[in-house]
């Protein structure tokens, strides 16, 4: 299998210093946010994964790294996130998967998509809730003519 080049996104624990992102970008080719949180970069590997490791052991001593995930999805629509869980946090997440008769990953990856659906699910409640908020005050005629003027992108003057 030929090395290919991964797209790979940190998310840090905190903002860095300019002469923090200076020192970590000597050690690795970064892009930074305006905000120096969230960083990009790019680097050679087998597999998203392999990426991801690579990478973290060559930043974790510069940078305070929180995840690192892959930029773009992959064929399934997915994100490969690489977190580095403290020992205990790490070893519950064992015991609970070995309780259901998962692997560690693949557990919490089935956390994950719970608690992903479960926020999607209270986020069309709420809007569904104001919606009918607003309904009661007014005609879905007036708030489907409010939803396209709030959308529309506001037009310069015409000459």
């Amino acid at each position: 299998m030929t090395s290919r080049f991964h797209a790979l996104e940190i998310t840090l624990t905190r903002p860095l210093t300019p002469a923090e992102l200076t020192h970590a970008a000597h050690a690795w080719p970064l892009a930074a946010d305006r905000t120096r949180r969230h960083l990009v970069t790019v680097c050679r590997a087998n597999t998203p994964g392999r990426a991801a490791r690579r990478l973290r052991r060559h930043l974790d001593t510069h940078l305070p790294i929180d995840v690192i995930t892959t930029h773009y999805p992959d064929v399934h629509g997915q994100l490969l996130l690489n977190v580095d869980l403290p020992p205990s946090v790490h070893a519950t997440l064992c015991a609970d998967a070995r309780r259901a008769g998962h692997a560690p990953g693949h557990h919490l990856q089935l956390a994950l998509h719970r608690a992903l659906a479960a926020h999607a699910h209270q986020e069309d409640r709420r809007v569904e809730t104001a919606v009918r908020q607003l309904l009661d005050g007014t005609t879905p005629a007036r708030i489907l003519a409010a939803v396209a003027h709030a959308l529309t992108p506001p037009q310069g003057p015409t000459e």
